[in-house]
């Protein structure tokens, strides 16, 4: 059985100036081994180098999108944006109401970061079937946390991509600060899917959106 020794002396094997393709080079060995790397569940928060590591080699390793969502579930460790936002892939083909249970409590979770997840992990197909909509934009309050406002700010710009007349109406009514609206127009307008008309018409809503206290 590996140890974090073992582990760290395979990192510490690899370029000075090491990449993340270095990284995942390794991760993907260790997939192919099929190696057991819930021992390094202890050290990801203290020590950075294994994040990676442990979350994307022990979900490669799980087949089932839902079932990586259980597991990501009982491994909420996320310590900064970054590793939270790089498992969206891995949910992206998750069962929609399976995942919204979770996100309901986590967009509520004393950790910013789990709540950040809580609506990041749908930034992907999850969030494009219209009956599904009005149970995401629920989702959304305010939130003082920087990072999860951004987060909210783009999956409501993930959500103008598919549904701009809705979003566009829901904005003027959500009640959200201009900390998370700003952004959700500032990233429509730097979106290549929405054409110029559209950003045009979101623009124009940030003097009503400031007004929101």
């Amino acid at each position: 059985m590996m140890t974090k020794q073992d582990i760290q002396a395979q990192l510490d094997a690899l370029p000075d100036n090491r990449k993340t393709a270095d990284v995942d080079r390794l991760i993907r060995a260790l997939v192919k081994e099929k190696q057991d790397l819930s021992f390094l569940r202890a050290y990801v928060l203290r020590e950075q180098q294994f994040h990676r590591i442990y979350f994307h080699g022990s979900l490669k390793q799980i087949k089932d999108a839902n079932e990586r969502l259980q597991w990501l579930d009982k491994n909420l460790l996320f310590s900064d944006w970054w590793h939270t936002d790089e498992n969206i892939d891995f949910v992206k083909d998750a069962d929609f109401e399976r995942a919204l249970s979770f996100a309901r409590r986590y967009v509520y979770d004393s950790d910013p970061f789990i709540r950040r997840w809580g609506y990041v992990m749908f930034i992907s197909k999850l969030c494009r079937d219209p009956a599904h909509l009005d149970e995401l934009l629920a989702l959304f309050h305010n939130d003082e946390a920087y990072y999860v406002q951004m987060a909210e700010g783009w999956l409501i710009a993930e959500l103008a991509v598919f549904f701009p007349a809705q979003i566009e109406a829901w904005l003027k009514e959500s009640g959200l600060r201009y900390e998370i609206t700003g952004k959700a127009i500032q990233k429509i307008c730097d979106s290549f899917r929405i054409d110029n008309a559209l950003k045009a018409r979101f623009k124009a809503l940030r003097p009503e959106m400031k007004a929101v206290k």
